[in-house]
């Protein structure tokens, strides 16, 4: 394999697993929390936002219902799959850059 196929591959990884193993640190301190939304915390806000956005409720299904659900109760196995896959993402997209530049 050359440099370029084994730096790739590495932040791929590096970045789909740091970032399923880092999420749940994330929710949390953005206000998500095993007990609920943290008063005063980004994620209230986000709450209070969106809800006066939708007419005075929070969505089922929404955007705060699915990161406060995670939040309580950890990742489902689809909400790995898509923060892997974001993280994964992220890691090719470097891979790329650092690639295109030559910078090594």
């Amino acid at each position: 394999m050359e440099w370029e196929e084994i730096c790739k591959a590495v932040l791929v990884s590096a970045g789909a697993g740091g970032t399923v193993i880092l999420t749940p640190a994330i929710l949390a301190s953005l206000g998500f929390t095993s007990a609920g939304i943290a008063a005063g915390s980004i994620a209230a806000k986000l709450m209070s936002y969106l809800a006066i956005a939708s007419g005075g409720g929070v969505v089922a299904g929404g955007l705060v219902a699915t990161l406060q659900s995670w939040g309580m109760g950890g990742l489902t196995g689809a909400g790995i799959g898509g923060v892997a896959g974001a993280g994964g993402t992220v890691g090719w997209l470097l891979s790329t850059i650092c690639n295109q530049t030559g910078t090594r």
